[in-house]
C-alpha cells in the first residue's frame, strides 16, 4: 500500500471510527429505551421496523445524492439528518409519545443512516483503485471492521454505564454531539477522489436513472442477484438479535434495571466484529472461493441462534452470543470484496445501497414478526425461529456460487503472489 492509499485508509478509518462510535451509544440500550417510553415488544420491534423500512424508502433517492452530488456531500447530510432525528427521538421518550410519532421519526432515522449506506465505502473503493492500490479489499474492510468494533465496544459499554448512572435519554443526547463533531471532521478531510459527480438538475430523471442502473447491474446481474437476495434474511434476522438480546439477557440476569448488562451484550458483539475482521483476510487467504466463507457463515451462526434459543444459563447465553457474533462479523468483508469486485465504479454507491435496501427489507419484515413471536412465546423461541429464517438465504449464496464469477476468487491463494498479507 502507497502512501496516497495509507491516507485514504487512515480517512475512512477515522469516519468509521467516529460515526460506529456516535451510533452505538444508544445500541446496547435501544430497545429498553423504546420500551421504557411505554411501548409494547411489539410496538417496540414495529418502531424498528419503520426505521428499516425508511432505509428502504430512501436507499434509491439518497444513492441518487451520493452518484450525483458526491460522496462527500452525502455523509455531511447523513451526519446531520442522523443528529436531527436522534434528538427527536430523546424528545419523544421525554414526553411519553403516542406510536404513531415514534413510527415516524424511526423512518428519519432510517434516512440519515441511508446517506451513508454505500456512499462511504464507494468513496474508499474508488479511491483507494485512483491511488494504486491493487490488493484484495478484505484487508482494508477488514480493518474498517475492526476499528467499527473497537468504537462499537467503547461506545455501547459508555451508552449501558452512563444509562444506569443517569438515564436511558443521555445517551441519545451523546450521539448528538458526536455525530455533529463528525460533521466537521468530515468537512475537513473528505474529499471525493476518483469518482466524478454528474450532477442533474431533475432529481426524479435521476432517480429513475440510478433505480434502473440498480437494477441493470445489480438483480440483473445473476451473481450479484443471489447475493442481495439472501439479505433479507440475513440482515433481517441479524438486526432483530442484535437489539432482542438486550431484554433477553437481562431476562436471564433476573435484573431488568441491569443496562450496564444490556451495554455488555453490545460490547461483546462489538469485540467479535474487532475479531471477525481480523480473521476475514486470514480465512480468505485459506478458502479459494469467498461464497464458501459466506454459505459457512450463515449456516453456523444459523445453528447458533437456535441453540441460543433454548438456553437458560446467562454464561453460556454469553458465549453462544460472542461465538454467533464472531462467525457473522468474519463473513462480512468477504462479502463486501466480493459485491465490489462484481460492480462498475459509476454505479458502486447505488448498487451497494440498493444491497442495503434488500437487507433492509428483510427487516421491516422480520422485526415485527420476531418481536410479536417474543410476545407470545419469549424472546427465546424467536431466536431459534430467527435462526430456522436465516437458513433462507443459504440457497441463494448457493446459486451465485454457481455462476462461476470471477470475483468468487479474486486474490484466492491459488493465485501466488496474492497470497501475502498485503493482497488477502
Amino acid at each position: 500500500m502507497n502512501a496516497a492509499a495509507r491516507k485514504i485508509q487512515r480517512i475512512y478509518l477515522t469516519l468509521t471510527l467516529g460515526n460506529t462510535l456516535a451510533a452505538s451509544f444508544i445500541w446496547g440500550i435501544n430497545t429498553l429505551f423504546l420500551l421504557d417510553a411505554g411501548l409494547s415488544n411489539f410496538e417496540a420491534f414495529a418502531a424498528n421496523a419503520f426505521f428499516t423500512a425508511g432505509m428502504v424508502l430512501f436507499e434509491v433517492p439518497t444513492g441518487v445524492v451520493a452518484d450525483s452530488w458526491g460522496r462527500r456531500v452525502s455523509f455531511l447530510l447523513g451526519t446531520v439528518t442522523l443528529a436531527g432525528s436522534t434528538y427527536l427521538y430523546y424528545l419523544l421518550w421525554q414526553f411519553s409519545a403516542p406510536f404513531w410519532s415514534w413510527a415516524v421519526v424511526s423512518v428519519l432515522l432510517g434516512l440519515g443512516f441511508t446517506f451513508f449506506s454505500g456512499a462511504v465505502e464507494a468513496w474508499l473503493i474508488d479511491a483507494l483503485r485512483f491511488s494504486g492500490y491493487e490488493g484484495g479489499m478484505e484487508t482494508v474492510l477488514g480493518r474498517g471492521q475492526m476499528v467499527s468494533g473497537v468504537a462499537m465496544l467503547a461506545g455501547s459499554v459508555a451508552g449501558g454505564v452512563i444509562a444506569q448512572a443517569t438515564n436511558l435519554g443521555v445517551p441519545f443526547l451523546l450521539r448528538v454531539g458526536v455525530l455533529l463533531a463528525m460533521f466537521a471532521v468530515a468537512f475537513g478531510l473528505m474529499r471525493d477522489v476518483g469518482f466524478t459527480p454528474e450532477r442533474s438538475t431533475h432529481p426524479l430523471q435521476a432517480t429513475r436513472a440510478v433505480l434502473s442502473a440498480s437494477i441493470e447491474n445489480g438483480l440483473k446481474n445473476p451473481p450479484v442477484r443471489y447475493v442481495m437476495l439472501a439479505a433479507p434474511f440475513s440482515a433481517g434476522v441479524g438486526i432483530y438479535v442484535f437489539y432482542a438480546l438486550q431484554p433477553y439477557l437481562l431476562e436471564l440476569f433476573g435484573d431488568p434495571h441491569a443496562y450496564s448488562v444490556a451495554g455488555l451484550a453490545a460490547a461483546i458483539v462489538a469485540g467479535a466484529q474487532v475479531l471477525g475482521g481480523w480473521i476475514a483476510p486470514r480465512v480468505r487467504r485459506l478458502v479459494r472461493k469467498r461464497t464458501t466463507v459466506l454459505i459457512l457463515s450463515s449456516i453456523t451462526g444459523a445453528i447458533i441462534l437456535v441453540v441460543l434459543g433454548f438456553t437458560q444459563v446467562f454464561w453460556v447465553a454469553l458465549v453462544l452470543l460472542a461465538l454467533w457474533a464472531v462467525i457473522s462479523s468474519a463473513g462480512i468483508p468477504v462479502r463486501q470484496a466480493y459485491l465490489n469486485d462484481m460492480i462498475a465504479s459509476k454505479q458502486r454507491a447505488t448498487v451497494l445501497s440498493f444491497d442495503s435496501l434488500m437487507g433492509s427489507s428483510g427487516g421491516v419484515v422480520v422485526q415485527p414478526m420476531l418481536g410479536r413471536a417474543a410476545d407470545v412465546y419469549g424472546y427465546p423461541a424467536s431466536l431459534a425461529i430467527g435462526g430456522a429464517i436465516e437458513l433462507f438465504a443459504v440457497p441463494f449464496l448457493l446459486a451465485s456460487r454457481r455462476q462461476h464469477h470471477r470475483a468468487d476468487q479474486a486474490n484466492a491463494p491459488t493465485q501466488g503472489t496474492n497470497t501475502g498479507p498485503q493482497t488477502a
